[in-house]
């Protein structure tokens, strides 16, 4: 072995991978030259609530070809820690910190090494386990022509479903936000036996209830279906008849902001209650933050016509999370869970509050949270949040993995992605990597597609609206989303495919990401790609929480292991421009080919942009 001071992901250094529940007994290992002439060795530790950093003397131990073991043992509560090493010799004092590939060097300052210590109560749903996320913008996946009533009179409906969503801010009624496509809930209801097909085990929503533009981010009455989607009934329907099919709903809570047409602002008189805009004696006025009233207010973003609710108000925290409120009302009626819009924007008594009244209605509801990065160390708005602990979130959105995921397929290096994953299941208790909801292109974000054939985009919503991919292009962008894809279906957690980028769909941001489904038009051959894709996590036990191992990793060529007790998957995947000879464990000579070249002598050739999938 090669000798290093630390490695954090070794058991050689570390008897506990990973995050920790508290109480567990963390024995970790120092490894140092004799040469180094060592008088003393000590843990430093770092409490993340106070900063005050405790030092723990560690006793020399086992010698292994000239080194020598320096260990300690500690227990800890729930909480967030950083360690590092110090040690005395003859030579002076010096640390042991953390470098590239969370492996320890001898220096004088450094970085430290994260400890997550997670409560060890902490549970997650397991129908999810394993499984496939299905998001869907609900106007635009499928419309059953089923008749509507109650539709407001301002909202323009497009006819032409294969056309471009209007990307112009004008005062016409068509307008950006507000074309209407159609797709309802019984469109999806409709479409379930095709979701099935895909290995769909989850359909993540964006909002649907009331509110007057097309993506609903402006909640309107978070108490009624939108009526372009439907009814209240119609959602029923479609929860009893998709728990036919294995898949749950999951649900949009936006809970941060409301819009100013709202039932509870009311800043267009839209509805007959006597909104937050309307005078200070509303019963929504505490609601929200006011100055300088009424128009002096604070919003989302700065965007007026999301007026900011203040989430710690008795009244509106009441109505979300009580007895009677917003979270039970549409669990009872069937629903598996719910996504919380930007979750770091929401203080941490709220999401508290959320879980418990999540949790009441059944231990398997799905608490999912957006935040953009390491949402186990993520500060914002002035403190370290504490998501992933035990008390809050099951589980977040992986955007730093589809980050790494996206920078990889485009030519980044194949280490940095292998350090991506390992640096989560550093970090992440793995009750939450099982339920990761793993994406790497949403509502928020460009078409993946698009992303690798023409790259990100480089202009504004005019430039972009002229933007199309050639023939060229569009063959060699499915070429690299199938490397993405695989990648994305086989890391631990649970890969999110958002609707019709298994159709081919392409586009850049908002709106352009939210197209119509090209029913009727779309990439067949990769439809069926990614429905093998779905039958493979289906048909094999190691993507249900089974463990990674990284097998090789070399500027553009990955493999990796997925395995759990006697059931192994080898993914090896080559974004390199030419043929690949890569080295595979002899054992996997005899293994299953799912996608890809069978093995010779321990040897796989993929050919350029290629990938395989072996099974043992």
């Amino acid at each position: 072995m090669e000798h290093y001071p630390f490695d954090s992901r070794n058991p050689i250094y570390r008897n506990k991978l990973g995050a920790l529940a508290e109480g567990d007994t963390l024995r970790l290992k120092l490894l140092l030259h004799n040469d180094a002439r060592v008088h003393s060795a000590f843990l430093l530790l770092r409490d993340d609530k106070d900063e005050v950093v405790r030092e723990a003397k560690m006793t020399a131990g086992d010698e292994l070809d000239g080194y020598r073991f320096y260990e300690c043992e500690t227990t800890l509560t729930e909480g967030l820690y950083w360690y590092q090493f110090r040690y005395t010799s003859e030579h002076g004092e010096f640390r042991v910190v953390k470098s590239d590939h969370s492996l320890g060097i001898v220096a004088n300052e450094g970085e430290w090494w994260q400890l997550t210590v997670y409560n060890r109560d902490y549970s997650t749903p397991n129908w999810l386990d394993g499984g496939i996320i299905y998001q869907i913008f609900p106007d635009r996946f499928y419309n059953s022509h089923t008749p509507k009533s109650d539709i407001p009179e301002d909202r323009y409906v497009c006819e032409d479903w294969y056309k471009p969503p209007e990307y112009r801010q004008t005062r016409d009624k068509c307008s950006l936000g507000n074309d209407y496509y159609g797709g309802d809930l019984k469109g999806i209801e409709e479409k379930l036996p095709y979701l099935e097909e895909l290995g769909v085990s989850c359909i993540y929503l964006n909002p649907i209830f009331e509110a007057h533009s097309n993506h609903r981010y402006n909640t309107a009455d978070y108490l009624k279906i939108d009526p372009s989607l439907g009814t209240e009934d119609d959602l029923v329907s479609l929860v009893n008849e998709a728990q036919k099919h294995g898949i749950g709903i999951v649900l949009d809570g936006v809970f941060s902001h409301t819009g100013d047409d709202s039932r509870y602002f009311n800043a267009k008189r839209r509805y007959d209650t006597l909104g937050a805009a309307n005078s200070p004696e509303s019963p929504y006025h505490s609601w929200y933050k006011f100055g300088d009233y009424p128009t002096g207010y604070s919003c989302w973003w700065g965007v007026p016509s999301l007026p900011e609710t203040d989430e710690d108000d008795i009244s509106f925290s009441s109505f979300i999370t009580g007895e009677n409120g917003v979270i039970r009302y549409w669990l009872k009626r069937g629903i598996k869970g719910w996504r919380l819009d930007v979750a770091d924007e929401l203080p941490d008594s709220f999401i508290d509050k959320i879980r418990l009244a999540v949790k009441s209605e059944g231990k398997e509801n799905y608490l999912l949270g957006e935040v953009w990065e390491d949402a186990t160390n993520k500060i914002s708005y002035g403190s370290r949040r504490r998501f992933l602990r035990g008390r809050q979130l099951d589980s977040v959105m992986n955007y730093p993995l589809a980050d790494a995921i996206i920078t990889y397929v485009k030519g980044g290096n194949s280490r940095a992605l292998v350090d991506t994953v390992l640096d989560i299941l550093e970090n992440y208790p793995p009750q939450s990597v099982s339920l990761l909801m793993n994406h790497i292109g949403t509502h928020d974000t460009a078409r993946i597609l698009t992303r690798l054939a023409k790259g990100d985009a480089e202009g504004d919503r005019e430039w972009q609206a002229r933007q199309t991919l050639t023939t060229e292009e569009y063959s060699h962008g499915v070429d690299l989303l199938k490397l993405a894809a695989v990648i994305q279906y086989t890391i631990p957690g649970v890969p999110s495919l958002y609707y019709g980028d298994e159709a081919g769909m392409s586009g850049y941001g908002d709106p352009f990401c939210r197209r119509a489904f090209p029913w009727g038009k779309e990439d067949k051959e990769l439809t069926a790609f990614y429905k093998k894709l779905g039958q493979m996590r289906r048909n094999s036990p190691v993507f249900k929480s089974g463990e990674f191992v990284p097998v090789y990793a070399n500027f553009g060529d990955i493999v990796y292991i997925r395995k759990k007790e006697k059931n192994e998957v080898l993914v090896a995947v080559n974004r390199w421009h030419e043929p690949s000879e890569i080295e595979i464990p002899e054992r996997f000579n005899t293994a299953k080919v799912i996608f890809g070249n069978k093995p010779k002598n321990g040897k796989l050739n993929l050919n350029k942009e290629d990938f395989a999938v072996l099974e043992l």
